[in-house]
């Protein structure tokens, strides 16, 4: 085997890791050899399955390593980090797992609080409210008095009065 191949194979199996950590959603810290070996585990699993299953099929391995890439993710963040894989509270950043610590310190470090990155659904469903009127007023359909009654009115609905 040359070296350019063994380069090309660990580049292909962090590349997989790195799409399954995206795939998922909300924040999955880990070390960068743990991305690389959930990539490789999901490329030989899904080349082996999908060889047996489809006759060499190309589209198929590929797709079949990336489902179990994601797969193994999936597993990491609900066995071993202790939270789920959908939902709000995937969203959270996680309290255990590979490398989890480090990255709450640097974090930390930085002035962030880990435990306040998750978004803020009254924030993001008021965002959404104040889109929508602004482009009713775009479009003609709401006045410039009445976009700002309804925008006054919108701040106390999502101040909770």
């Amino acid at each position: 085997m040359t070296a350019s191949l063994v380069f090309a194979i660990l580049l292909s199996g962090l590349w997989t890791g790195a799409l399954a950590r995206l795939a998922i959603p909300g924040p999955d810290p880990m070390p960068i050899w743990l991305t690389l070996a959930i990539g490789l585990a999901g490329s030989v699993v899904g080349a082996v399955v999908g060889k047996a299953i489809s006759n060499d099929n190309g589209v198929v391995i590929s797709f079949l390593s990336f489902g179990v890439a994601m797969a193994l993710v999936a597993a990491y963040r609900r066995f071993v980090q202790k939270r789920p894989i959908f939902g709000p509270g995937a969203l959270t950043f996680p309290e255990r797992g590979l490398g989890v610590g480090q990255t709450r310190e640097r974090l930390q470090k930085l002035g962030l609080d880990p435990n306040a990155l998750r978004p803020n659904p009254a924030k993001l469903e008021r965002a959404r409210l104040e889109s929508m009127l602004r482009e009713l007023h775009r479009a003609g359909v709401l006045t410039d008095e009445e976009l700002a009654d309804k925008l006054a009115g919108l701040q106390d609905v999502t101040a909770g009065r």
